[in-house]
């Protein structure tokens, strides 16, 4: 049994701008990351104690970190959706339906 039978006759769509999209994600990542980062490393090595206000700055860049993050993850999943349903066509092995039995038509199931 072969798994991944390919549609025969079937041509790959071309490609567009999730391989772009795709390839400028780790920069993204990087930069936004490491800015609100940046302020928390700063906030934490420039002060011996933290006020209220300088622990809510740190929050909020994390808050920030994490959002930049999961946005990041969609668009990479995305992306890779957008590939795969650009690739090849498979076929699935045909199914054999059982015969029917046509006297079971004739009375309602109670």
């Amino acid at each position: 049994m072969n798994f991944f039978n390919k549609l025969p006759g079937y041509t790959n769509a071309p490609s567009g701008m999730e391989w772009v999209l795709l390839k400028k994600l780790p920069k993204v990542f990087l930069i936004s990351t490491l800015l609100p980062s940046a302020e928390i490393l700063y906030l934490y090595l420039a002060n011996s104690t933290i006020s209220a206000d300088q622990q809510m700055t740190v929050y909020l860049c994390l808050g920030l970190i994490f959002t930049f993050w999961f946005f990041i993850g969609t668009v990479a999943v995305g992306c890779a959706v957008v590939i795969i349903m650009k690739g090849p066509a498979y076929v699935a092995d045909p199914y054999e339906l059982p015969k029917e039995n046509k006297n079971l038509e004739k009375y309602p199931h109670l």
